[in-house]
């Protein structure tokens, strides 16, 4: 969501500076008395969710409750919720869970509240059906789908001129219809532009693509591995790992701050943007970044990258109001507010076919048409599976293409190197 999460593949993701850390998930974040004798409930999310305003206004229509959010950076969060599970105790009332580990935790019902039981099925229309499935475990409602990050391309209009390219957005677009066009178009940037590269990173390229893909690590129809065999993940590792072999990336990973330097020093020309990474592009690139950024289409047409859901611990003390404010706080109202308000884009077609949000523009990216660039990607996107283990080998696939960046591998040799290591991590 606006200015936190997402990342490219097996790197850290953060959103703005976050001081709190995974203790805040363990310790202090029950139930238990509020100000004034208030029934307090506690919020846990990794970076922004947006949130802040939204708890205010709660407390307002429900004077007993006092809302706490608390946040922490992306590993720090997940890792201290599952222990917190293990334990019995010390998680919070209502937690997030990004998409990369919920195939894991939905296989712990007994850990999570049935949100079924407070009426939570009645409400699946809401959703995309992919989103919702995401969310559930047979009959068992886990989570309520927050939002969904729709995939764009992000891109520097001077660095385009420079290159003597069009800086128009759809002529942009026309530019690359496929990924293998988009590395074609890098190659003809960088004879042109000395003093700037391409892309961010390799990995940021191999995740939108890998998100294209209905299937990636393992199997839809049994769950076992097939990262090795699946020609999208190889495409999508070649497709990347070809650029950054060939030095067109930056070689800075996403939301570090020697990103948010490079975003501001005009380093690289083009980026894989989710809805939520608007603002944290923005906050890097300051005022002077305004007019400079510009948004379209991205090869392929559509995908995703990024989207949570937030869950009720079943050791909460008072899990029917913890419902209450996670059905609020994902209500079609909250999730409009929060697209307009922060560009967190919305899981719910209802609240992303809203005119309102079609006709969203961002002025710091040129006056773009977010609001129909994201609609759009959003209708066209096919569910993606997550195996119950992505978020064990993941990461190793990212850290390979790390290695072709800082030329210590070939493409081919970081691919056999992944692929052992995933298949050692799953013994």
């Amino acid at each position: 969501m606006a200015l936190r999460r997402g990342a490219t593949v097996g790197r850290v993701r953060a959103g703005r500076s976050l001081l709190v850390v995974a203790a805040l998930v363990l310790a202090g974040c029950g139930t238990g008395a509020g100000q004034d004798g208030k029934l307090r409930l506690t919020v846990a999310t990794f970076g922004e969710f947006g949130y802040e305003p939204l708890f205010a206004e709660y407390e307002r229509a429900n004077p007993g409750i006092d809302v706490v959010g608390r946040v922490a950076d992306f590993d720090s969060h997940h890792k201290g919720l599952i222990t917190a599970l293990a334990a019995g105790r010390g998680a919070a009332d209502v937690v997030a869970v990004e998409e990369q580990y919920m195939p894991r935790l939905r296989q712990s019902t007994d850990k999570f509240a049935d949100l079924a039981q407070f009426g939570a099925g009645e409400l699946r229309d809401r959703w995309v059906p992919w989103k919702w499935a995401q969310g559930v475990s047979g009959e068992t409602v886990v989570g309520l789908g927050t939002d969904m990050g729709g995939l764009a391309m992000c891109y520097r209009r001077d660095l385009f001129a420079r290159a003597g390219l069009p800086t128009d957005r759809d002529q942009v677009a026309a530019l690359w219809p496929t990924w293998e066009h988009y590395a074609e178009l890098a190659e003809r940037f960088a004879q042109r532009v000395d003093d700037a590269e391409f892309v961010d990173s390799a990995g940021a390229v191999y995740t939108a693509v890998l998100n294209q893909a209905e299937e990636n690590y393992f199997a839809k129809s049994d769950d076992s591995f097939i990262g090795d065999t699946n020609p999208n993940v190889r495409r999508a590792f070649r497709i990347a790992g070809g650029i950054g072999a060939k030095g067109w990336t930056a070689r800075v990973t996403t939301f570090t701050q020697p990103w948010n330097a490079a975003i501001n020093q005009g380093r690289f020309a083009t980026t894989t943007c989710p809805a939520w990474m608007l603002a944290q592009i923005e906050q890097a690139g300051g005022p002077e970044g305004a007019g400079r950024w510009d948004v379209t289409a991205i090869p392929g047409g559509a995908g995703n990258w990024g989207g949570s859901y937030l869950t009720v611990p079943s050791q909460g003390a008072h899990q029917r109001e913890s419902y209450r404010l996670a059905e609020w706080l994902t209500a079609p109202q909250q999730q409009k507010k929060l697209f307009v308000q922060a560009g967190i884009l919305p899981s719910q077609p209802e609240v992303y076919q809203d005119p309102v949000v079609l006709e969203h523009r961002d002025p710091y990216f040129g006056d773009a048409p977010v609001g129909r660039l994201f609609a759009a990607s959003s209708d066209s996107v096919r569910p993606n599976h997550r195996g119950v283990r992505d978020a064990d080998v993941r990461p190793v696939f990212g850290q390979a293409l790390g290695r072709v960046e800082d030329g210590a591998q070939t493409v081919d040799q970081a691919w056999e190197q992944a692929v052992r290591e995933a298949k050692t991590i799953l013994g």
